[in-house]
């Protein structure tokens, strides 16, 4: 199916005003459980926003690991409070595998050796994720997680220096535990992960079907609440969430992969907190991808990363990056611009990245792929700003057409 990318189309999309209840008592706002966040009309299978392609542009690229004959996988970043340290792991393997850690004091540009990690870490059973918490009182840590059953976690209260061994948080399972973590304005964290009945619980049974569920901790991430399900759909596979607060602080945005392939990707909203999700809107074909991963630019636009799975697409597989503002998501469109990183030679392994955001306001975008054809897939980062992501496609604009407004 082919499609054109233009300056001028645009695709109209029908948004009907948020349904709220207001409670008498201090005129509390909330979502009820499975109200929509807006309907939508059908969204197209593809995008008519510019496409800027700066795969090629080796300089922005920097290989964080890579060994002959090794699969190097699924990796996350952390950064630290400093603006430069970094730290990343990933598994030897396509999602199973020993966890590799490495470290970074330049913000990305260069890399340690493999570090020493604990002799649990061998026995990961899925993707690793890694993120920074807070505890009440100020408490730092990080906390890496990894799924199947049952979800366990290892921490570090001295960057990363020491860690844990890995530990079950619960008699319970799950996919990519965790996707993705917001942290609420209590301070408390909820943690996102998906299942399809295999691992939830101990020797399940698959049921062809992927839900997402939620888990909250009070203590920085140290402990973990029993799962509850936010989000299903009748014929689509939600997974793989990723979470974006909106610019006032009021909503949780969550954008999901859809692994039936039959729709395209598909976001929920909450405007208290976690308590209540809106049902599953289907997003615009340029959101349309496999685990999305959102920051903020210093001028309040949103970068999002991810594999593209947009089913129109002249990417499709590739590591891809999305730029528009929130609003464009609250409300279905398609953004700003879609950015090629790099250019996937095998299929659609790729993807699963780290995304963080330097003080000059330079993203580095973290992912593993087959970067090199005929190879194992390795670790990459690629770095830009976005106003060098503007400058391109200023140039690239049609005679006597402007792009479009930032």
């Amino acid at each position: 199916m082919a499609f054109s990318v233009s300056w001028n189309s645009r695709v109209t999309h029908k948004v009907i005003t948020v349904i709220m209840m207001f409670f008498a008592a201090g005129a509390f706002v909330t979502l009820l459980e499975g109200q929509e966040m807006a309907k939508r009309q059908k969204q197209p299978a593809g995008y008519s926003i510019p496409l800027i392609d700066i795969s090629g542009q080796k300089e922005r690229q920097v290989v964080v690991d890579r060994e002959a004959g090794q699969y190097l996988g699924h990796v996350t970043t952390v950064l630290l409070e400093d603006g430069k340290t970094m730290i990343c792991v990933y598994p030897k393997g396509h999602g199973r595998g020993a966890i590799v850690m490495k470290r970074s004091g330049d913000g990305g540009l260069t890399w340690s050796d493999r570090l020493p990690t604990p002799k649990s870490w061998e026995t990961s059973l899925e993707v690793p994720t890694l993120f920074r918490v807070i505890a009440p009182g100020g408490k730092k840590r990080l906390i890496m997680f990894s799924g199947l059953y049952p979800i366990r976690m290892a921490f570090s209260e001295d960057d990363g220096a020491t860690w844990s061994e890995l530990a079950p948080i619960g008699d319970f399972g799950g996919i990519v535990a965790m996707s993705d973590i917001a942290r609420l304005k209590d301070g408390r964290y909820l943690a996102f992960f998906h299942d399809d009945g295999r691992f939830f619980r101990k020797d399940g049974k698959l049921t062809n079907v992927f839900d997402v569920f939620q888990c909250e901790s009070g203590d920085g991430g140290l402990t973990w609440s029993s799962p509850r399900l936010i989000a299903k759909h009748p014929t689509a596979h939600l997974c793989e969430a990723g979470c974006v607060r909106s610019p006032d602080g009021s909503q949780l945005a969550l954008l999901f992969r859809e692994n039936s392939r039959r729709h395209n990707g598909f976001v929920i909203f909450s405007n208290d907190e976690g308590r209540a999700w809106s049902k599953p809107a289907e997003m615009a074909g340029a959101l349309t991808g496999d685990r999305h991963t959102l920051r903020y630019g210093p001028d309040g636009r949103i970068v999002c990363v991810f594999r593209d799975m947009c089913h129109a697409s002249l990417t499709k597989g590739d590591f891809v990056a999305w730029v528009g503002r929130y609003e464009d998501i609250a409300q279905g469109r398609e953004g700003q611009y879609r950015v090629r990183l790099e250019n996937n030679t095998h299929d659609a392994d790729c993807g699963y990245p780290g995304l963080e955001v330097l003080p000059d306001g330079t993203f580095v975008a973290t992912t593993y792929g087959h970067w090199t054809k005929g190879e194992t897939p390795y670790i990459l980062s690629v770095r830009f700003k976005l106003e060098e992501i503007d400058a391109i496609a200023a140039r690239n604009a049609p005679a006597g057409k402007s792009p479009p407004k930032k």
